[in-house]
C-alpha cells in the first residue's frame, strides 16, 4: 500500500489534467499503479500465498543490488531475462521498491512541447573515468535530444573542449540527418562566453561553428535547468538505464555499447512523457538539410618536429617521415585517428592512445631513420664497427 499523502497526489494531479504516465514519473510509481488507485483510493495490496517467479532470482537481484543500488527494473530485467527469467517487469519492479524502500514525491511542472523539429537540447555528464595502462581519463557523456520526439544521440569523450564539442555535433546532425532551427544549451564556457541579465554573449567558436548549419542558439537562464528538462531527463535515465551493470575497455567499447543501447533501448522504449516510441515519434520530424560541406571540427594543432622524428600531441609522440625534421607540420584529430600534414600531404597516420608518454610508430618511419643515420654516418667518413667480433 502507498502512502496517504502519494493517494491525495495522484488524485490532485488528475484533476489538473495531467496523463497516468506525468503522474507517475512525478510521483516515483508506476502509471498502473496510479490508474488502480485512481479507479480504488482505498485498495491494498493483497498478498497471495503462491510463489513467484522472481523467487529463485531475488538473491541475484539483492547481489545487483549491493553493487548498483539505483538499478532501475528494465536494467535488473534484461539480466535476470539473460539467466531464464520469463516473467513480467511489474514483479521487478515492485521487488526493488521493496528493496530500496524509496517514497518519491514530485513537484509538477507544466510542460511546453516544440515543434516538430524545431528545437535539439545539449548537455554534459561525468561518468568517472576509464583506466589506459597507468593513465586514467576522465569520461564525459555528450547527451543531445531531439524536443519533440524525444529521439536521443550519446557519445563519450574524454574532453568537454571546443573541438569536441563541435565534432559531437556534427555526428549527432549526421545521426539525427539534420539540424533544427535552434539549438539550447546552459552556461558552458564553449557556447557562452559572459551573460548579463538576458544579454547573452556567445562563445565566438561555437557562432562560427553554426553559421553555416543556420542554427539559432539558445542559452537557459541561470539556475534554470527545467528550460532544457528534457535533456536532463535524458541524462539521468543514460546514468539509470544504461550505466549500471556494464564494464567498459576502452572509449571505443564504450560508444559501441551506448550505439547499441540507443538503438535497442533508449528510441525504442514507451516514452513516459509522450506514450509513444521516440523511433515513431521522430517520423514526423522535419529537419534543415545538413550543407554539402560540413564544418571542420577536428581538434588542430601546429606541431614541430623533433630529432627524433616525432610530434608531440596529447602527452604522447606520434612519428613522421625522417625528412620532416625540423619543419612544422599540422596535426589533425577525432577520437580513434591522428592524422598529419605537410601543407596539403598527409604523411602519417596514426590510431589515436589515450595512454601518457607513449611514443607512436609507424615502423615505416623507423626504417627511413636508421637509413638516414646510415647516409649522415657514411658521409662523415667513419664506418660502422661490429662489436661481436665480425
Amino acid at each position: 500500500m502507498i502512502d496517504r499523502k502519494v493517494v491525495f497526489e495522484i488524485h490532485r494531479l488528475k484533476e489538473m489534467g495531467f496523463s497516468n504516465s506525468y503522474i507517475g514519473r512525478a510521483l516515483g510509481i508506476n502509471r498502473d499503479s496510479v490508474s488502480l488507485y485512481l479507479k480504488d483510493p482505498e485498495r491494498r495490496l493483497v498478498k497471495s500465498g503462491k510463489p513467484s517467479k522472481l523467487d529463485p532470482y531475488k538473491p541475484l537481484i539483492d547481489h545487483l543490488l549491493e553493487e548498483h543500488p539505483t538499478a532501475p527494473a528494465p536494467v535488473v530485467l534484461r539480466r535476470l531475462q539473460q539467466e531464464g527469467f520469463t516473467g513480467e517487469i511489474t514483479i521487478v519492479r515492485d521487488y526493488l521498491r521493496f528493496k530500496k524502500g524509496r517514497a518519491h514525491q514530485g513537484r509538477a511542472f507544466i510542460r511546453f512541447e516544440s515543434l516538430p523539429g524545431w528545437q535539439m537540447q545539449v548537455d554534459w555528464g561525468h561518468f568517472g573515468t576509464i583506466p589506459y595502462g597507468s593513465t586514467k581519463r576522465k569520461l564525459y557523456a555528450f547527451v543531445i535530444a531531439e524536443s519533440y520526439s524525444r529521439m536521443l544521440y550519446v557519445e563519450f569523450t574524454h574532453s568537454q573542449r571546443q573541438e569536441v564539442l563541435h565534432q559531437c555535433l556534427i555526428n549527432a546532425f549526421t545521426f539525427f540527418g539534420g539540424t533544427p532551427q535552434e539549438l539550447v544549451v546552459d552556461n558552458m564556457l564553449t557556447a557562452v562566453t559572459e551573460r548579463q541579465g538576458r544579454i547573452v554573449r556567445f562563445n565566438d567558436a561555437f557562432l562560427d561553428f553554426l553559421r553555416p548549419l543556420k542554427i539559432n542558439p539558445v542559452a537557459c537562464n541561470v539556475r534554470s535547468p527545467q528550460e532544457k528538462g528534457k535533456v536532463e531527463r535524458s541524462v539521468q535515465y543514460l546514468r539509470q538505464s544504461f550505466w549500471p551493470l556494464r564494464s567498459f575497455t576502452d572509449l571505443l567499447d564504450t560508444n559501441f555499447q551506448v550505439r547499441a543501447w540507443l538503438k535497442e533501448v533508449a528510441n525504442v522504449r514507451i516514452h513516459m512523457g509522450t506514450g509513444e516510441k521516440p523511433t515513431e515519434r521522430f517520423g514526423n520530424v522535419k529537419l534543415k538539410s545538413l550543407p554539402e560541406h560540413l564544418p571542420d571540427a577536428l581538434e588542430t594543432v601546429s606541431a614541430l618536429v623533433h630529432k627524433d622524428f616525432a610530434v608531440r600531441f596529447d602527452s604522447n609522440a606520434h612519428t613522421v617521415p625522417p625528412w620532416t625534421v625540423g619543419k612544422r607540420l599540422i596535426l589533425k584529430a577525432d577520437t580513434n585517428t591522428v592524422s598529419i600534414y605537410y601543407k596539403d600531404k598527409t604523411v602519417a597516420v596514426h590510431a589515436r592512445s589515450y595512454e601518457s608518454k607513449k611514443r607512436i610508430e609507424n615502423p615505416s618511419h623507423g626504417r627511413a631513420g636508421q637509413k638516414t643515420a646510415e647516409k649522415a654516418l657514411a658521409g662523415s667518413g667513419y664506418r660502422a664497427v661490429c662489436l661481436d667480433g665480425g
